[in-house]
């Protein structure tokens, strides 16, 4: 018979049983009530085993120890003779959670915050963590601008002590920033101070960047923004006295006051430099860019202290503390500075760590590097090192910590974490064209081949104007200093018959061989040397300037072209560069030997100037010149064309420069002499900033004639919009075009695109 000694809730832990039982020596423990649980797992939590001896004490103990798991809802100990019996009640398992009407947030998002609150599938169902839950969901919405947000939940009993967990979601709509006051500003309009905010009213953009969806984090930062701009406006007591965020009653619309104290305007009386320099006075005094009868500035301040630490970071004093201390004369309203460098110890880089790189072999990386292990610490250095991983191509992000090693004073390690990008295209495609009938087309290119650094790429286009069979491959590192060597070999074939060019066709069949030399941080040299054989072949209704050509020069040519090309690359990104400058120039030159002697020389000048953290304006200009020598003329597929998505956007591809008419029809034959300009300004799009980039553009550009005057009254200008994407099968470039002064004779295309880049 089974006597019950204890039954005891958790709301009588520590109450005094009404019943006890004499100690008593315990010869086995029976576990009953289980269902999930291992009778193990509640042998390991009991604090009596076999042959302790059990009294109301320990039995209150065990009670109390098998509550604090979380596993059970009630707990009894009862004594069969001189068996321990524990006899629990499972709390039941979460089984699933799901979610009804929810719209805003990607599932998998909310399932994680919710697991950080305990809920989650296999989890132990706690009704107080559910309401927990709740709240959090309902915290997401509100980061969201959603404060009419409705959230039940339902708990549905399953089979084997389970439970289903549903939050049924009533979204509502986003309430939206109805107005924004600042109050107390007398120097500056509040139209102007509100344009620093990123928080806004509704406009024609809100829609995607939620601007004027209200955010406690968008708000302390643009509060922040506020005080830079008056601090570098000269007014060093600003201060934000208040702020208050109200909400309509229909939780539709939200209302921001910022109460402001705008203070005195300051000059700088004076500014110097105290402490252990390291290197010499008359060097860090040129980096100070406040001077005495400048209104005070904050940012150029802190840009003076910014530059004195970075300058100290190339002499390998990493941890250099450079503070400005300021002393204020309210009664003048001026303040003077001193800048006070302390440059610390000069260390050295034990280690370089490089994380993230799953398919990039690490020699891949550490080739770019251009700070080394067991050298001094050079600022330059390091961001030249994560200037040069940018630009490969084949990562998002590039990241850089410089951590001191513990224990240490002169020695820190740097941490380079890595996120791989697809570097590879894999392309099939079948299609059709009025033009070209059935397409069949395919690249397989790989920037990184096996994670080696090496450039592969295999090129099909079945297309009939333009049909393309290519190999091409570059090892950057041929050497371990740095020389580049590749090849090319290819057959193309062109039909012009249903282009804007003149008619004619050829096959050209060759290859190649590269060389690239680097001559510096940013500039390489590059030659090569190939073999081409080219046959052409003219129609009646071939313009006259083609069948001469052929008669002179025959049908079929052998060409030997050597090509020289110098490069200087000072961007600071490979796909959506900011800052910086690049060049090239170069020249291809078809030397004796071969049935044609001819040359092309270009020049190309690309500048990018960051306006502020969102805009970029980009300058580019080309002019190219070629020619035949020795006697022998410029074979006509080797001249220049112009219009497209890569020159004068809005004009056909190939449709600017010399026109020859044939039976009433217009056709472009190209020219010798080119020239483009563009200036376009850029931005990214919010949260795509490293992927997609628009543009608002102006071109100019044409091709002449051998024959002709370089009339520059002759250009050809357009407008419009472009965007960029790097997207998952490879770079893309879209233009939305307006020609500014097309002609009569012109040829016109509003939507241009450009998958890659051209073989």
């Amino acid at each position: 018979m089974k006597k019950s000694l204890l039954s005891v809730l958790v709301a009588g832990l520590f109450a005094v049983p009404a019943l006890a039982f004499e100690p008593f020596a315990v010869k086995d423990i029976r576990v009953e009530g289980i269902q999930r649980t291992e009778a193990g797992t509640v042998f390991s939590y009991l604090p009596v085993k076999v042959g302790d001896t059990l009294d109301d004490e320990k039995a209150a103990q065990s009670i109390k120890a098998l509550f604090a798991t979380g596993f059970f809802k009630d707990v009894r100990v009862e004594v069969d003779r001189d068996v321990m019996v524990i006899v629990v009640q499972e709390r039941p398992a979460i089984a699933k959670v799901d979610f009804v009407g929810m719209k805003e947030f990607e599932k998998d998002v909310i399932v994680k915050a919710l697991k950080d609150t305990g809920i989650a599938e296999g989890r132990i169902f706690d009704r107080s963590l559910l309401e927990k839950a709740e709240q959090e969901l309902k915290r997401q919405y509100l980061t969201r601008g959603k404060y009419g947000v409705n959230i039940t939940t339902t708990v549905t009993p399953l089979e084997r002590n389970r439970v289903g967990v549903n939050f049924n979601v009533e979204e509502g709509a986003a309430a939206k920033i109805k107005q924004i006051n600042i109050v107390g500003a007398k120097a500056y309009q509040e139209k102007e101070l509100l344009s620093q905010l990123e928080l806004t009213t509704p406009g024609w953009l809100t829609w995607y960047t939620k601007n004027d969806q209200y955010s406690r984090q968008k708000l302390s930062a643009d509060l922040e923004k506020l005080k830079s701009f008056y601090m570098n406006q000269g007014y060093l007591e600003f201060a934000v006295e208040s702020t208050q965020v109200s909400i309509s009653s229909d939780k539709q619309d939200v209302y921001i006051t910022v109460n402001v104290t705008e203070g005195e305007r300051y000059q700088v009386s004076s500014v110097k430099l105290a402490g252990d320099f390291a290197i010499p006075d008359e060097e860090l005094q040129k980096l100070v860019l406040v001077k005495a009868g400048d209104v005070f500035s904050r940012g150029r301040l802190n840009d003076s202290t910014k530059a004195i630490s970075d300058r100290l970071g190339k002499e390998g004093y990493a941890f250099a503390n450079v503070n400005a201390a300021p002393e204020i004369d309210k009664e003048k309203r001026k303040v003077a500075f001193t800048i006070f460098v302390d440059p610390g110890k000069r260390v050295y880089v034990r280690r370089i760590n490089v994380t993230g790189n799953t398919k990039t072999r690490d020699e891949v990386i550490r080739r770019e590097l251009r700070q080394m292990e067991g050298g001094w610490y050079d600022a330059d250095r390091v961001a030249a090192s994560k200037l040069r991983l940018d630009k490969v191509g084949y990562f998002t992000e590039v990241a850089v910590e410089t951590p001191a090693v513990p224990g240490t004073a002169d020695q820190l390690d740097v941490n380079l974490k890595v996120t791989e990008k697809p570097t590879g295209n894999l392309m099939l495609g079948l299609g059709t064209s009025s033009t070209d009938k059935v397409i069949l087309s395919g690249s397989i290119a790989q920037n990184n081949f096996m994670g080696s650094g090496n450039n592969v790429a295999i090129q099909v286009n079945s297309a009939k104007s333009y049909r393309t069979y290519s190999f091409s491959y570059t090892n950057p590192y041929f050497t371990t200093d740095g020389i580049s060597q590749g090849f090319d070999v290819y057959h193309r074939t062109v039909n012009t018959s249903s282009t804007t060019l003149a008619y004619y066709t050829s096959a050209s069949t060759g290859g190649g061989v590269r060389f690239g030399f680097p001559i510096g941080e940013k500039e390489s040299l590059s030659f090569g040397a190939g073999l081409d054989s080219t046959d052409i072949t003219t129609y009646d209704d071939s313009p006259q300037y083609y069948k001469d050509f052929v008669n002179q020069y025959g049908n079929k040519n052998l060409t030997i072209p050597m090509s020289a090309n110098w490069v200087s690359d000072g961007k600071d990104s490979y796909f959506f560069p900011t800052r910086g400058t690049f060049q090239k120039a170069g020249i291809e030159v078809a030397i004796p030997g071969g049935d044609l002697t001819y040359y092309r020389a270009s020049y190309q000048l690309q500048q990018f100037f960051p306006l502020n953290s969102k805009f970029t304006l980009m300058l580019n200009g080309e002019i190219g010149y070629a020619d035949g020598y020795s006697g022998d003329g410029l074979p006509f597929y080797k001249n220049f064309y112009a219009g497209g998505v890569t020159s004068v956007r809005g004009y056909k591809a190939a449709s600017l420069g010399p026109i020859t008419n044939t039976d009433g029809t217009d056709y472009r034959i190209g020219g010798n002499r080119r020239v483009i300009a563009n200036a376009e300004l850029l931005w990214g799009i919010p949260g795509m900033e490293k992927s997609f980039r628009m543009g608002w553009f102006f071109d100019a550009g044409q091709v002449f004639g051998k024959d002709e005057k370089m009339d520059f009254g002759e250009l050809r200008y357009s407008t419009g919009l472009s965007a960029a994407w790097i997207s998952p099968v490879g770079p893309l470039k879209f233009s939305y075009g307006m020609p500014l002064n097309k002609q009569d004779t012109d040829k016109t295309e509003s939507f241009q695109f450009q998958l890659g880049t051209t073989f």
